[in-house]
């Protein structure tokens, strides 16, 4: 049984269609939605610029997630949306322990080889280490 399904939304072309694949995912199973988008942070930058960033950032996603209440019916369980920061994968993982979801959707980003080879990619690095099914949707 899928109680809750988690679907990570960064904006991207794919997490529009995993979002699309997600909602009818928990509208099947009736299941409760979780959206999750992470704001990565820079790994350089002094305390203010920092901030400034942050705050720039949230907001961005804040508007982005109010965007997505919009064209996508109520579900008849609740849609959880939640905003993260930090690594995304990691982020994406910490939200699906500690809340209980029996399946993840992701985006997957067409990355040239190489630098899927290099640095991995957020959907594979979900894949790797969740605890429960993951489905990737690819362009």
């Amino acid at each position: 049984m899928m109680n809750n399904i988690l679907v990570a939304y960064d904006g991207s072309e794919p997490a529009k269609q995993a979002m699309v694949f997600a909602f009818e995912m928990a509208k099947h199973f009736d299941s409760e939605l979780h959206v999750v988008a992470v704001c990565q942070l820079p790994e350089f930058g002094g305390e203010v610029e920092m901030q400034d960033f942050v705050s720039r950032t949230q907001s961005y996603y804040h508007q982005m997630i109010k965007g997505l209440k919009k064209p996508y019916p109520t579900l008849k369980k609740e849609t959880k949306f939640h905003i993260a920061m930090g690594h995304p994968a990691e982020q994406i993982l910490r939200y699906a322990d500690s809340h209980a979801i029996d399946h993840i959707v992701v985006g997957h980003r067409g990355n040239t080889q190489f630098s899927r080879w290099l640095l991995g990619s957020v959907a594979r690095q979900v894949v790797d280490h969740a605890r429960c099914p993951v489905t990737v949707i690819r362009k």
